[in-house]
């Protein structure tokens, strides 16, 4: 018989003095499995074992996918992964139409697109539920302590030293030294086109460069070399084909690998950034006036440090400055100015592209905005440009807004859910995904914007088209917008008012050249171009 004690059964006994003990059960399931298993093959294992795997990972997919549009099943495991490598716009404008919420699930990694306006706003919007992503990789590639990765009071903290980089006082400082950059560049561009016979010449690499130099020397002037920035320019191509959405996962630590390439490119950037700024503290130091993006940022920290040492020493009459900022140190200066690069590198060179091939293919457009500019110069071809010649240059202006609608330089902006994100009453995005609003649908919405697919600068005079500031997603929206909504139409319509007035060019169109490429942004399948005086 059982005896009950106080620890509990204690098992009966039977006379040979064998006692029965019982087996525990997950020792018992163990032992069943072993059981069953013990006549399979490796490979019928091995087969089990990646059906199980993939059964999960088809119905994580569809719990995640819930109502909205999509791919009703995933490929396996790796989902569209060969169409996020040769992305194509087609696919692109079939995702965005296909509702205004869509999904794809790429490896790990469950995607949200937001075609929708409002819905874009309301992403743009929710500090709460999002952090920006960029894409999952640009964490690594820009290091974790960049400014674009804080989120709530640090980020806002962070961005009000930024923000006085880009008022009208200093934008007119950059100026003089973006003159010499269209210069010089311009010369380069005939020169090619000579050495080239005046054939068709592939001139998207050049574009890259011009842009790379205008933002290297916006933002660091002479204390950056040109081999320096040549090398930048050729290099950073490797930087955005390491940005792409979805990475192989490691791919990074991979020698050799896109991931691995882009990840040591942005280092020596960064070095040199630093070095820049570090020369920059010892020339402001000395009491140099500003010219670039750098030197005002220091003179901001002089200031605002000469500042708290008056009121430090007692002096109630100090001044306090119009941008009061601390101190930054120069990996702080260079990582900033390097996330400055990575969001102007390939949008300006996009914007770039295309505005010279636009313009080429529309001699009206651009007769009209040579004629202004020429005006506005008093029939001086030679004098420098002017943020006062910027402010009157009416079609001009039109002209680089319709160009930023029609072809705009940056298509999406990648946010992470923080948490589950109740974007809808009827759909919530889960934690750790990856929700991505779109500014291109709305800049091409036909009810804002009537024949969205026309170039029309006369919708920005004669029409509504300004009014239409929920449809103006260029800059994105919210706490992280994009600084430069000044800086960049305010060089671009420095850089096509000098071309205009120095040089002329002819676009040679092929039967691509109106279709769309996509890395990063969006580029021309083919922009071939010549280059001449006038």
């Amino acid at each position: 018989m059982a005896t009950i004690s106080g620890q509990g059964i204690v098992p009966p006994s039977v006379d040979n003095g064998t006692q029965i003990t019982q087996q525990p059960v997950p020792e018992q399931i163990t032992g069943l499995i072993s059981k069953y298993l013990s006549g399979w093959s490796n490979l019928q294992l091995a087969i089990t074992i990646i059906l199980i795997l993939a059964t999960y990972d088809q119905l994580a997919y569809i719990k995640r996918k819930g109502p909205i549009a999509g791919p009703r099943f995933k490929i396996p495991f790796m989902g569209p992964f060969v169409q996020a490598l040769y992305p194509k716009f087609d696919a692109y404008l079939a995702q965005w139409a296909s509702g205004p919420l869509s999904c794809v699930s790429v490896f790990h990694k469950f995607v949200v697109l937001v075609s929708d306006r409002d819905l874009a706003h309301k992403v743009f919007k929710s500090q709460t539920y999002t952090r920006p992503c960029l894409v999952p990789i640009a964490i690594d590639i820009m290091r974790p302590s960049a400014w674009v990765f804080l989120n709530g009071k640090a980020h806002a903290e962070f961005r009000r030293g930024l923000t006085g980089l880009f008022t009208n006082k200093s934008l007119s400082t950059y100026l003089p030294v973006q003159e010499k950059v269209y210069a010089d560049y311009f010369d380069r561009f005939v020169a090619a086109s000579e050495a080239n016979g005046g054939k068709p010449t592939e001139f998207m690499g050049w574009f890259r460069e011009i842009n790379c130099a205008l933002s290297c020397r916006t933002f660091f002037g002479d204390y950056i070399s040109q081999d320096a920035v040549k090398r930048i320019a050729d290099d950073y191509y490797l930087v955005t084909a390491a940005l792409e959405l979805v990475n192989i996962p490691l791919s990074m630590y991979v020698p050799f690998t896109k991931c691995w390439w882009g990840k040591r490119i942005a280092d020596n950037i960064l070095d040199e950034f630093a070095k820049c700024a570090a020369a920059c503290k010892k020339n402001m130091a000395s009491g140099a006036e500003p010219t670039c993006i750098v030197d005002q940022w220091v003179q901001h920290m002089m200031e605002s440090k000469a500042y708290r040492d008056r009121v430090a020493a007692g002096d109630t009459g100090a001044e306090k400055p119009t941008n009061l900022i601390r101190e930054f140190t120069d990996e702080e200066i260079s990582q900033t100015l390097f996330t400055f690069l990575f969001a102007s590198q390939d949008a300006s060179s996009s914007a770039t592209t295309w505005l010279f091939q636009i313009l080429a293919q529309r001699p009206e457009i651009l007769d009209r905005l040579r004629a202004e500019n020429l005006a506005v110069r008093g029939g001086d071809r030679t004098r420098p440009f002017t943020l006062e010649m910027y402010e009157s240059l009416t079609y001009t202006n039109a002209v680089v807004k319709e160009l930023l609608r029609y072809r705009p330089p940056v298509i999406f902006v990648p946010y992470l859910a923080k948490k589950d994100f109740p974007v809808t009453p009827e759909y919530t995005v889960p934690k750790g995904s990856m929700i991505v609003p779109s500014c291109y649908p709305a800049l091409h919405d036909p009810e804002a914007y009537p024949n969205p697919d026309s170039f029309d600068p006369e919708r920005w005079i004669t029409g509504d088209a300004e009014s239409k500031t929920k449809n103006w997603l260029v800059f994105g929206a919210g706490a992280h917008d994009c600084l430069a909504r000044k800086y960049v139409p305010l060089t671009m319509a420095a850089m096509i008012g000098k071309a205009a007035m120095d040089i002329n060019w002819v676009h040679h169109a092929t039967p691509r050249s109106e279709e769309i490429r996509v890395f990063a942004t969006l580029f021309p399948m083919v922009s071939q171009k010549n280059f001449d005086w006038p």
